[in-house]
């Protein structure tokens, strides 16, 4: 692929800026709304304390608070979006689901079965990577001869959407299966993991690092991603190991979608939504596409969250809910413009 002009490096420079602008309104603005609102003039003192490792005022407190779940909600919608992008670029599908593997359904299954038999909250965290990681090593062996191949993109990439298809109906049954035996006092905890909620998330290191290793990744491969995009049955011949890159598109965006989901429940839609709407406003280069996914999808679900929590204070929403509300009609919208 060609290196950047002068004007696309420009465009991208400005575009990048402006998300990272957009990115840190966003936390500004989940540390001040709430049903106990925060003034804009309190924060730097709040923030101070923060800093200094004590919260002896109510904004410190809140703002602590608010800025933990923003956090979570940041690394969550990030993972998802740069999640989506290279679902997208393994299926050569821009509508493309970070979900539509089915290793969401696996995490499910995994979760709801720990938390229908009451076990402590780690023990539902490892239960719902345990079933990602499961459905993700078994789609492998299933459709592990489509990856490996090389030229046979659209047929390739088609029997593995089929297959992940299919594994997601299987755990759905399951999922569908535990929720009707569930006793009513543990129902609501797992329909609240099911639609997605970051009430409660804990904020962890591995699933920033998780984020950190798979955008390395994704930007050190942007060019090859480039090569396979745009001429997928020559791309071989372009120099490109399509094999090894597939495999790779394949596990790392199970891994973002594992550690998004296990951090915070099935949230639906950002994976789809955000980056086709990016790739309408930067295009399809990966180089530009795959940093600027990772912070809009990162604003998106704190600002998604925060309006979950704000809408009908004190009483808050699951974060999923409001993407759904918001992603249904964005994505009917995107793809009303694609078929034009």
């Amino acid at each position: 692929m060609h290196s950047f002009s002068r004007q696309q490096r420009r465009r991208a420079t400005l575009t990048l800026t402006g998300l990272t602008v957009f990115a840190l309104a966003s936390l500004v603005f989940s540390g001040v709304a709430g049903s106990v609102a925060v003034p804009l003039t309190e924060m730097p003192a709040a923030l101070g304390e923060l800093l200094h490792g004590h919260t002896s005022s109510l904004a410190a407190t809140l703002l602590e608070l608010r800025l933990s779940r923003a956090a979570v909600g940041f690394v969550t919608g990030a993972a998802l979006s740069l999640a989506g992008v290279m679902m997208q670029a393994l299926l050569r599908n821009p509508l493309a689901d970070p979900y539509v593997l089915g290793i969401s359904a696996g995490a499910s299954v995994g979760a709801l079965a720990a938390l229908l038999f009451m076990c402590a909250a780690w023990m539902v965290d490892a239960a719902a990577f345990g079933g990602a990681v499961l459905i993700s090593a078994l789609l492998y062996l299933l459709a592990r001869r489509d990856l490996r191949g090389g030229t046979a993109a659209e047929g390739g990439s088609a029997m593995l959407l089929l297959t992940g298809v299919i594994l997601a109906s299987a755990c759905m049954a399951m999922v569908t299966l535990m929720l009707s035996i569930a006793p009513e006092s543990r129902l609501r905890s797992m329909i609240f993991w099911m639609i997605g909620d970051l009430a409660g998330a804990p904020l962890r290191l591995l699933p920033w690092l998780v984020l950190a290793g798979a955008l390395l990744f994704a930007l050190f491969s942007a060019r090859s991603m480039n090569v396979m995009a745009l001429h997928a049955e020559n791309a071989a011949t372009l120099g490109v190991r399509v094999g090894p890159l597939r495999k790779s598109l394949f596990f790392i965006s199970g891994l973002l979608t594992a550690s998004a989901v296990t951090t915070a429940g099935s949230i639906g839609f950002v994976g789809l939504i955000v980056p086709h709407a990016i790739r309408f406003i930067v295009g399809p280069d990966h180089r530009v596409l795959i940093p600027a996914a990772a912070l809009a999808g990162g604003a998106f679900l704190v600002m998604a969250d925060t309006l979950a929590r704000t809408a009908i204070a004190p009483q808050q929403l699951p974060v999923g809910v409001v993407t759904a509300l918001i992603g249904a009609p964005v994505f009917l919208f995107q793809l009303h413009r694609l078929r034009r």
